[in-house]
């Protein structure tokens, strides 16, 4: 690679976009440099309105300009049921499905403790009071006083995920809260003989 500051500036920034590596960030900063350097300029406009306008809804976690995201401000939504999720991907894959019309709260990541992340990092106890909200005297509502009947567990299905889902059934269970896990089971159109082991196990588990 030619010999420029600049040039290795935006490689190495372009390297920090997730799956990108040396060689993709240099193909990637010439072809900006070389070809369309409007549209260079104008993903440097974009990135920068973002960073500067996006923050966090207040209630939910989420991506959002607003104080209070579109989903949580939208008055159809099913208050009663909160969907956990570890990003906003996450949401916005649930939501495209169309089969669900509650709210969610987004922890922004995974417990992971070999990686330092505990449970303040991803927002736990943020969470247990938007699910268990507490009274003037600092004890918690009664199930029949609560908005949040329901809490859905759709963290990944990965070891941590996993992790991340117990922890928090366990503490939100020990409050008098229903938990509930999204189910694993057999793809639509897929055949048993190719399904991995593990899947076709948790099918069984929770059939239904």
């Amino acid at each position: 690679m030619p010999t420029s500051t600049a040039l290795e500036g935006l490689t190495q920034a372009l390297r920090k976009l997730p799956g990108v590596g040396v060689k993709s960030a240099a193909r990637m900063a010439f072809h900006l440099l070389q070809h369309d350097k409007p549209g260079a300029l104008q993903i440097a406009r974009a990135l920068e309105h973002a960073v500067n306008s996006i923050k966090h809804c207040a209630l939910c976690n989420t991506l959002t300009e607003q104080e209070i995201c579109g989903t949580c401000a939208n008055a159809q939504r099913d208050r009663s049921k909160l969907c956990v999720v570890e990003t906003p991907a996450d949401q916005a894959a649930l939501e495209r499905t169309r089969a669900y019309k509650g709210l969610y709260f987004v922890l922004m990541g995974k417990l992971n403790p070999l990686d330092g992340i505990g449970p303040h990092d991803i927002g736990l106890q943020k969470l247990f009071d938007r699910a268990v909200p507490k009274d003037d005297s600092g004890q918690p509502l009664p199930a029949e006083a609560r908005e949040v009947q329901e809490v859905i567990l759709a963290t990944n299905f990965t070891a941590e995920g996993e992790a991340t889902a117990h922890v928090i059934a366990q503490a939100l269970k020990s409050r008098g809260m229903q938990v509930t896990r999204l189910a694993r089971g057999v793809p639509v159109g897929s055949e048993l003989e190719y399904v991995d082991l593990g899947t076709i196990a948790h099918a069984l588990v929770d059939r239904r």
